[in-house]
């Protein structure tokens, strides 16, 4: 068997496809780029070689990211949020039988991890944006809109169990600090609240305190055994 290129895995392997950034979240505006994501699944029999196909492809398009399905599963079993925020895209461009039933599983990644990964990856963030206020005096006014509106949608999260990555009727507010219209010290009042947000709304969650580990690892045995299967036949 000749291994697929990096290209001809997402091209030819891949299951689920989505929209996302700001146009999946409601805060697209003319000057928006179009961010693509994707799982493929690598065809089983290239797990028996020494050499390993990757865990992850960029391209082949502008502004596309693509993670091969057990690594896309790993990472959402940790609440990471960009992530879990795909599974959850308004904006879905392609779903074959197993996309379809990876999305049929996003409960089943959803748990209160969520509450520090996303807080530990605003923490973060935050210490990005307030490095640059010492340096050049203001922020990344589109970074921080962003982390407002993560910090919004983990509380919300983990008041709701739901995981909604559009901004709804907060999109005005958040542009208003994209264009840098909010002053600094406001925007850091807003991420201190939300951030309380988040730890109040831990004690009242409707999230289990895992994801379905068994559950996903169940899907994937069966995705990858019907690729074996596929291959020799």
């Amino acid at each position: 068997m000749i291994a697929p290129t990096d290209e001809e895995l997402v091209r030819r392997h891949t299951v689920y496809s989505c929209v996302m950034g700001s146009r999946a979240f409601g805060l697209a505006t003319e000057d928006s780029d179009t961010d693509r994501r994707g799982v493929f699944v690598a065809p089983t029999p290239m797990f028996w070689r020494f050499e390993k196909p990757p865990t992850h492809v960029e391209g082949p398009a502008e502004e596309q990211f693509s993670w091969e399905l057990e690594r896309f599963c790993e990472l959402a079993l940790r609440a990471n949020p960009n992530v879990l925020e795909c599974l959850h895209s308004p904006l879905v461009d392609h779903a074959d039988a197993t996309g379809r039933e990876l999305l049929a599983l996003r409960g089943a990644f959803l748990s209160l991890r969520a509450h520090d990964s996303f807080v530990r990856y605003a923490v973060a963030q935050r210490r990005k944006l307030e490095a640059d206020v010492r340096r050049y005096g203001v922020p990344r006014w589109k970074h921080a809109m962003h982390l407002l509106r993560l910090l919004a949608s983990c509380r919300d999260l983990l008041r709701t169990g739901v995981l909604d990555i559009g901004v709804g009727e907060a999109r005005e507010e958040l542009l208003a600090v994209k264009r840098g219209e909010v002053p600094w010290p406001e925007v850091e009042r807003r991420m201190t609240r939300l951030a309380a947000g988040n730890d109040a709304a831990i004690a009242s969650s409707p999230l289990p305190p895992e994801p379905d580990r068994a559950r996903v690892e169940d899907f994937l045995i069966r995705v990858r055994r019907a690729s074996a299967l596929a291959s020799a036949g």
